[in-house]
């Protein structure tokens, strides 16, 4: 892209950087006017900085037409040197591969991987985990320590405001239920004034711009403390389970949640929210599934921050044995031909991401990361 700028066409100073070499203000150094009289600015017009850099070293007062006629007439500038860089002396003369790919080529200098580089890690990219309780005081999480279950109203907000100030707009939420409200059947978790649809629309009204994730599974809300319904043989029902999920969902997204994660790995529940969700209106509400959830004893601090641990058996009939990774993309597919449309392996859980802004740039670590 051309740029302008605008120097006098006389009494030019070249001041020198550290390499020793003159250059325009784009470089290492600038050009100051000598002292003297002050003389009218000229404004060039410029498309790089070589070219720049000409302009202001060689101010020989010629005209344009000047200098298009000795261009015409072949009366070019000395070109600088080519110089190509010898290899070590052994190296074998061969001749270069016939090949018209090369994908080498853009990885050779740092500004052409910065270019293409595909992925880039920046605040934007982050949800933060939010735990919540109904109490008014944030209280400690025994096994996170430097967590807290958030008072919904006050340590929530003040959370909230921190993380937005570093640039964390997403926020996924996990309520601690009290007991009294828990039951095998988890109604509670479709409670339209429960303690997640009362969240999800104060933070709504405080911060209309955020993205709010919710958690989709019963066990915050089950007195089994399993995903799902448990038959009295310990068999975990997956078609009555979807049932209560689809309605949990609901309730979420009429709350105002932007999207909501199944993270129960019953079978069908992608495609059976999909359905519930635009059945009551809510299109535009996005489903991420956990697609891939290992059966692992590192949950254990994340479930005691939710006191959902199960209160008998474990959850392998469910969630996937950690040695089969061929499953994992049979979960995958099923959850994309489902409508699915963020797909989540659980791998690392960030519990808490903390971010700070020093020197000039972006820093971030983690207090506390369980492996999944």
């Amino acid at each position: 892209m051309a740029s302008t700028v605008s120097f006098s066409p006389t009494n030019v100073q070249m001041l020198q950087g550290r390499s020793g070499r003159g250059h325009s203000a784009f470089g290492s150094c600038f050009a100051v006017p000598r002292a003297g009289p002050r003389l009218r600015s000229t404004a060039v017009r410029v498309s790089s900085e070589q070219e720049a850099a000409a302009a202001v070293r060689a101010p020989s007062g010629r005209t344009i037409e000047e200098c298009e006629a000795d261009a015409v007439a072949g009366k070019f500038p000395a070109p600088p040197p080519l110089v190509r860089p010898k290899a070590p002396e052994g190296t074998p003369e061969i001749r270069p591969l016939d090949m018209t790919k090369r994908p080498r080529r853009n990885r050779k200098s740092p500004a052409l991987r910065a270019a293409f580089q595909e992925t880039s890690i920046s605040p934007a990219n982050f949800v933060l985990p939010l735990f919540i309780h109904e109490g008014e005081d944030d209280a400690p999480i025994g096994a996170m320590p430097g967590c807290y279950r958030l008072g919904w109203r006050h340590g929530l907000l003040d959370e909230v405001y921190k993380a937005r100030d570093v640039g964390v707009n997403s926020f996924v939420l996990f309520p601690k239920v009290p007991d009294a409200l828990k039951t095998p059947t988890g109604d509670e978790a479709y409670n339209d004034n429960g303690l997640v649809p009362r969240t999800i629309r104060l933070l709504k009204d405080k911060f209309p711009d955020i993205v709010i994730y919710t958690d989709v599974a019963l066990d915050p809300y089950s007195s089994d403390g399993h995903d799902g319904i448990v038959r009295e043989d310990g068999v975990i029902m997956n078609d009555e389970t979807v049932y209560q999920l689809c309605k949990q969902a609901v309730s979420q997204a009429r709350a105002g949640a932007d999207v909501v994660s199944p993270s129960d790995m019953m079978d069908g529940r992608v495609g059976a929210l999909r359905a519930a969700l635009d059945a009551e209106g809510f299109h535009d509400v996005s489903i991420m599934s956990y697609t891939a959830k290992y059966a692992s004893s590192f949950y254990g601090p994340f479930r005691e921050a939710l006191d959902s641990n199960p209160r008998f058996g474990d959850k392998k009939t469910y969630q996937m044995n950690p040695a089969n990774y061929r499953e994992a993309l049979i979960e995958t597919a099923a959850d994309e031909a489902e409508g699915a449309d963020i797909l989540l392996v659980m791998i690392l859980l960030y519990i808490r991401t903390v971010a700070c802004y020093e020197d000039g740039m972006f820093m971030f670590w983690c207090k506390t990361m369980v492996l999944i």
